[in-house]
């Protein structure tokens, strides 16, 4: 492991759901953190950038920085068509990524560590055939694609610039403060609802709690093997919908009630009333392969998925 401390560690997305937990995680390790944030938010040391884009100046914020971590993305898609929302996307994840990454260099930045997305990979796997860093790109949507066109500029300016960078691609992130399907179904549980899916066992899918990516990032924002890779993270344990859910309902105190209903009979309801993509994240597989980041780094998620499952539901249960 380096002994090289980054003096400064740009953080944008400093205030989203992974930063948050990031930017505490940095400064105890004796990391200068510069939270980047759209409004003032009462973060120390925050830097007010406001809506950031192609055009923003990151000039004054990247003073003195020689590490960033870029977790600012559009994440949600509105109500728009298919050809708008590609090109929000494209604006926020991909030119202003690209936008900040060149800038960095410019300013002497060492590393940029990137946090992209499993959906570049794909949205789907065959069993027993999980996506690993090493494959091709194949994003379906447009956010995949957006974050997919980020991951090649950036490899570009890092061939012209000598800037490294560090790729993290994670699956369904879960923890305290989490929100989405995943607090849905945490909620559901809780309440007793009968949940339709006790016969969905041979699907699996991969997840990783809050705290393992946090680990991961801060690991490669030093470690002289991270440099210029692309990294797959989870917490090493692939599960089934019927499993997650019973050990959801072991982490709230209440046991999950689950309908043996079978999984065509789920897919097909589904197509009936356009859920096709809702059905395909709860029955389909989706798993990554990590062995190549915990080779390379040396590094094993720090939290199970049941102490993780156990910390996203405390305090989030009322």
């Amino acid at each position: 492991m380096s002994k090289h401390l980054p003096r400064r560690v740009l953080v944008t997305g400093a205030t989203g759901f992974v930063g948050r937990a990031l930017c505490p995680a940095l400064a105890a390790r004796y990391h200068a953190v510069v939270p980047a944030v759209r409004h003032e938010s009462g973060l120390a040391g925050e830097a007010v950038i406001g809506e950031i884009g192609a055009s923003t100046d990151w000039c004054a914020t990247l003073q003195g920085c020689d590490a960033v971590v870029h977790l600012a993305a559009r994440a949600h898609k509105m109500r728009e068509s298919e050809r708008d929302a590609l090109a929000a996307y494209r604006q926020a994840n991909t030119e202003a990524t690209l936008n900040l990454a060149r800038q960095a260099a410019s300013a002497g930045v060492r590393r940029f560590v990137f946090i992209s997305s499993v959906k570049v990979n794909g949205e789907e796997t065959r069993h027993g055939r999980p996506f690993a860093a090493g494959d091709d790109p194949a994003p379906e949507d447009a956010y995949g694609i957006s974050k997919a066109e980020a991951e090649a500029g950036l490899k570009a300016i890092s061939a012209e610039t000598g800037m490294e960078f560090v790729i993290i691609r994670p699956p369904l992130v879960y923890g305290p403060g989490v929100k989405g399907n995943f607090a849905a179904m945490m909620r559901a549980v809780a309440r007793g609802l009968p949940l339709p899916f006790g016969a969905v066992t041979d699907n699996r899918r991969s997840l990783v709690g809050l705290d393992n990516l946090v680990d991961l990032i801060v690991t490669c924002i030093n470690h002289p093997a991270a440099a210029n890779q692309i990294f797959m993270v989870s917490d090493s344990e692939d599960l089934s919908t019927a499993d997650l859910l019973r050990r959801l309902g072991v982490a709230v105190g209440k046991p999950a009630r689950l309908l043996n209903i079978p999984p065509a009979l789920l897919n097909a309801a589904a197509a009936m009333i356009g859920k096709r993509a809702v059905a395909q994240r709860l029955l389909g597989n989706l798993q990554v392969d990590v062995s190549h980041t915990c080779r390379t780094l040396g590094w094993m998620p720090p939290i199970s998925v049941d102490e993780g499952l156990r910390r996203a539901v405390q305090g989030a249960i009322r």
